[in-house]
């Protein structure tokens, strides 16, 4: 099994550029209603503009925010210290700055984290690799 989330925007080229710098991916569809975001390892997500229905009918409410609430979008990185760096340098909003998870102990994933707001309101969790936080 592989995820494949899909998220709705207001602009999906800006979001898709946004992604694009952040996670260190590339398009692989692109275009104003519709866009997949890989890397080498396959799909890591996709975005589906809030106004158009194609086939299946509306993907969201765009009147009805905050979008995501209730989900984060959890990305593990291997090159996370390099994805803190973008994320500064494209002034991103920062909900919980870099900090251990858990914050103290043994147990849990002991890593790294960030959580960012991303243009649509929706919150990005960058993570590093799990037991990297030693």
């Amino acid at each position: 099994m592989r995820p494949q989330p899909l998220i709705a925007v207001t602009d999906v080229e800006a979001s898709s550029r946004w992604y694009q710098r952040l996670l260190g991916c590339r398009s692989a569809h692109g275009g104003r209603e519709y866009e997949r975001l890989v890397s080498d390892s396959g799909l890591i997500l996709q975005l589906h503009h809030f106004e158009v229905d194609h086939h299946h009918g509306p993907i969201g409410d765009p009147t009805d925010k905050p979008y995501g609430n209730g989900v984060l979008l959890w990305f593990e990185m291997d090159d996370f210290d390099g994805a803190t760096v973008r994320a500064a340098e494209m002034g991103a909003e920062v909900v919980m700055p870099r900090h251990r998870n858990p914050p103290e102990g043994d147990g849990g994933p002991n890593h790294w984290e960030i959580w960012l707001r991303d243009p649509n309101g929706y919150t990005v969790v960058l993570a590093s690799p799990d037991g990297s936080a030693e």
